[in-house]
Formats: C-alpha cells, structure tokens, sequence
C-alpha cells in the first residue's frame, strides 16, 4: 500500500504550534491535489519537496503561493565495491546510549544554532524552536529506534566532542541522518573519524549501500564524504506554503 501524498507532521505540529504537512511531489498534476488536501485536513503549513530536475514542478509550486526555503543534496557510496579507507584514530568512538543523551543534546543545539535548512530559512518560524529541531532531534536518536538505529559518538573520557547517527532503511541501505562535532572541537578530524566508524559498522551489517544528505550550501561535510567514497546522486527542492485565514 502507498502512502499518502500528504502526511501530518505530528512532531513540526508540536514544535511550532501550527497543523502541519509534508509532501514529496514529482509532478506538476500533484500539486493542486496536495494543496486540496492539506486544506480539507485544515494545515497551515506545508513543507514540499521535488526534485531540482523538476523545474515545472517548482515553478507550479512558487505560481501556488509556496516559497524556496533550501536544496538538499544527497550522496550515496557502494559499500560493497570500494574499500573503506582506514581510520587514521584521532579520536576514540564509541556506540551511544540512552546515557548519553544529554551530551549529545548539547552538541546539537551548539552546532545547529542558526542553521541554513529550513526551518530557519522560514521568517514565520520562532528561531529557537528552530534550532530545538535538531537537538530534540539527537536525544530521541539516543532513545528510540524508530529515530535511529545506532549512535555514535566520539570523544575521550566523559567528554563527547561529536556525534552520528545511523538508520537502516532497509536490509541493504543505512542512512546517515543527523551529525555534528562541537564547535570547539571542529577541525580535528573527528567527523571523519565518526563517518568512517558508521560506514565499517554498516558494512558489517551487510549493507551495500550507504546515503547521507544535507543543504547544498553546507560544503565542509560534503568534502569529507567525498573523500570517503561517497558521489552525489540527486537534489531535493524544499519549498514552504502557508495557508492563512
């Protein structure tokens, strides 16, 4: 069974205190049916993405009312075909746990302060609640599964100093989703470190295949991940669409 083009963001709902909805639209014909349905289940907002080859579909989007708020790049590496490369050991990593959770917390709200995705893009969102997107977003990495299958964290002693986490989407593809070296310690290689522990923990797992994304505007982690092995597959539009009274 599909899912629905339109989807309640349960989570946005609470962080914002506004009725929510995603939607991935691939056609320019979809777009008046997601605007309809996110009126009839009253939403106020909606975050859509479409590919950045789908120039028709963004433009249907801006001519609805809707606004560009990022471009998401996404990166993917054969994990079976090329070698991982070695860990030169700068930092220790470890797996995470629900212990952990503050730490990583604090790591997140630092390192995503005022970031470019967009939620903050958005001028109609409070920044704070913001950037608690993230950092709610790494604790419940550390407590649930259905957030994240494996945390990682890099560090000496008690002091963690960055973080990772993985999930598997499906038998043969982990996805990194959420990373982030505190700001005192970037530039020490520790997220190279944390990418090369999460793609060897994959591999050991039997995965074939590994994918990661982020803003096309971040390019500091983009260089890691090429050299590491990964290429660049495909991007995302994301565009927001009130809907006021």
């Amino acid at each position: 069974m599909s899912e629905p083009l339109v989807q309640i963001s349960r989570l946005d709902e609470e962080r914002f205190g506004v009725r929510t909805a995603k939607a991935r639209i691939a056609t320019v014909s979809q777009v008046p049916d997601v605007l309809e349905s996110c009126r009839r289940q009253s939403v106020r907002l909606l975050m859509a993405r479409c590919p950045a080859n789908c120039l028709n579909v963004a433009q249907a989007l801006e001519a609805a009312g809707a606004h560009l708020m990022d471009v998401l790049v996404y990166f993917a590496r054969d994990l079976k075909t090329t070698p991982i490369p070695r860990d030169a050991g700068v930092m220790p990593v470890r797996e995470a746990g629900p212990a952990d959770a503050d730490k990583i917390e604090a790591i997140a709200r630092q390192a995503f302060h005022n970031y470019q995705g967009h939620y903050h893009a958005d001028p109609r969102l409070d920044r704070a609640a913001c950037d608690e997107v993230y950092a709610s977003w790494a604790r419940r990495s550390c407590l649930s599964p259905e957030a994240a299958h494996a945390v990682f964290v890099a560090g000496q002693g008690t002091e963690l100093l960055g973080f990772l986490t993985v999930r598997l989407n499906n038998p043969h593809e982990v996805e990194i989703c959420l990373n982030a070296t505190a700001p005192s310690a970037q530039g020490r290689g520790i997220y190279h470190t944390l990418m090369l522990h999460a793609l060897n923990w994959s591999l050991a797992r039997n995965c074939h295949r590994a994918i990661i994304s982020t803003q096309v505007t971040n390019i500091a982690p983009q260089k890691v991940w090429i050299r590491v092995g990964f290429e660049p597959q495909e991007s995302l539009l994301t565009f927001h669409r009130w809907f006021d009274t």
